[in-house]
């Protein structure tokens, strides 16, 4: 066995697959336990890398995902480096601007680069003389009984390493899922969606950012849209959403440019003729993937962790920050069980599995409310009622965006008090509404005006309400 996959005879070893986002982050939290924290990546380090492959989509970080920094005292690093984001900017088509907080005055989401982010966990992990980084290791094998695992190398050697506790967090085609496939009782979903993605670049213009950063921007054009992240170049990473069909119609630069100037015309000085042209074609829109599984764990050795267990489409913003807060739910059971895996890994499952399914959920919901729903005017009305009242009435109504954004309350209970609330809400406004009208119904009744003096649009008003009194 290598030195660098040595294990002390003192301290477990845990195995932490995947040397992304999660697994980074995980290593952090383990290592800080006191654990010999061995993690193993099939890519090279990102670190060292010329061109960082993989996933690109900006993220925005919310409070579940800053706690878990918190935790391994890497939040305020991170914060730094992000950008805030206090509303949707949603652009319409004839270029108005018009923003939707996301919460009260100082709540904010922060747009961060993911490269960055995962450069400076692996870092942070780095500093723990507990932890050892492997890179170029792809798991060939490994056995959920006794914990042996075998990785190849770079180089095509192999590499055995015997663990007390296997960690997935592999990403949505998880390698060490492929075992939990193969046991009974373990249930396992996979959904695309029929939309792909494509990310465009929006330059600075004249060294500042071309559109106000401190905004998410949106384009929502009810089947698509498009949205705006900035970044701390001063650039916006501009992200096109949309089905594959439609994406598979445009197929020159002249129709490219015909179908922005019908859907996002604004954005055509600000991204260029020329790059719009170019950058459509540089790859075809990307997939999106929804993966739900259950149980989490197997027996006492094996356990997954963000997208190996819950990859979930990009909508709410909250697949990396549920991944992250899968950290600190699995501390938060390790101090409760005193770090017996054999108590905490059901525990785990059993807490986590049903509001990584309610995000998956949420997220798939919130693609409709971000391409249609915020150019209702009912969907605009409603927030105005749900923040005035979660003003008035801050623990009773929270707003769903609240609850999920800037707070740690359970996806799934955060979904079953939405409902609850949406179903008083509605009755309320209901209630509220008839009343105003038969109310005034009454009043003119008993107080009838000269309908000579009334102009005809009042006058047609006067009709319906005495209609509505007619038995």
């Amino acid at each position: 066995m290598e030195e660098s996959a040595s294990r002390s005879d003192k301290r477990k070893v845990v195995a932490v697959v995947g040397g992304g986002l999660v697994g980074a982050l995980n290593a952090c939290f383990f290592a800080k336990r006191g654990f010999d924290v061995q993690v193993f990546e099939t890519r090279e380090d990102i670190r060292k890398a010329k061109v960082v492959k993989g996933r690109s989509i900006n993220l925005a970080l919310s409070h579940r995902g800053r706690s878990a920094l918190k935790h391994v005292g890497m939040e305020d690093k991170i914060v730094s480096k992000g950008i805030p984001m206090h509303a949707r900017m949603i652009h319409s088509l004839s270029g108005k601007q018009s923003p939707i907080p996301y919460g009260k005055k100082g709540q904010y989401i922060l747009s961060v680069d993911r490269a960055n982010l995962n450069k400076e966990l692996l870092t942070e992990a780095e500093t723990y003389p507990n932890t050892t980084l492997n890179f170029g290791r792809k798991l060939q094998d490994w056995n959920a009984e006794t914990g042996l695992m075998t990785f190849v190398r770079s180089d095509g050697s192999e590499e055995e390493i015997q663990a007390d506790l296997i960690v997935g967090c592999d990403g949505a085609f998880s390698a060490i899922r492929k075992q939990f496939l193969r046991r009974s009782r373990f249930d396992f979903s996979q959904t695309y969606i029929p939309h792909g993605y494509m990310e465009l670049t929006m330059p600075p213009i004249n060294g500042e950012f071309a559109m106000k950063p401190g905004y998410l921007h949106i384009w929502p054009r009810n089947t698509f849209m498009m949205i705006a992240l900035p970044n701390l170049d001063k650039t916006f990473t501009c992200t096109l959403f949309m089905p594959f069909d439609e994406f598979e119609k445009i197929t020159t630069g002249d129709e490219v440019i015909e179908f922005f100037q019908k859907y996002f015309p604004d954005t055509i000085p600000l991204i260029g003729v020329d790059a719009l042209k170019r950058d459509y074609f540089r790859l075809p829109g990307q997939a999106m993937v929804s993966v739900k599984c259950s149980p989490y764990h197997i027996g006492n050795k094996c356990v997954l962790m963000g997208d190996a267990a819950h990859a979930v489409v990009p909508f709410y913003g909250q697949g990396m920050n549920a991944g992250f807060e899968d950290c600190i739910v699995f501390e938060e059971i390790m101090e409760q069980f005193n770090e017996d895996f054999s108590a905490v890994l059901p525990e785990y499952s059993r807490v986590r599995v049903p509001d990584d399914h309610a995000i998956a959920d949420l997220a798939m919901y919130n693609y409709i409310e971000m391409r249609a729903h915020v150019n209702s005017k009912w969907f605009l009305f409603r927030k105005h009622v749900d923040n005035l009242l979660h003003a008035i009435m801050p623990k009773t109504i929270i707003p769903l965006y609240t609850m999920v954004t800037f707070s740690r309350i359970r996806y799934h209970e955060a979904v079953k008090r939405w409902h609850w609330q949406d179903k008083v809400i509605n009755r309320g406004l209901l209630f509220t509404a008839t009343g105003a009208v038969l109310g005034a119904s009454y009043l003119l009744a008993k107080n009838p005006p000269d309908v000579n003096k009334l102009t005809v649009p009042a006058e047609k008003l006067w009709s319906r309400l005495l209609a509505l009194r007619a038995p």
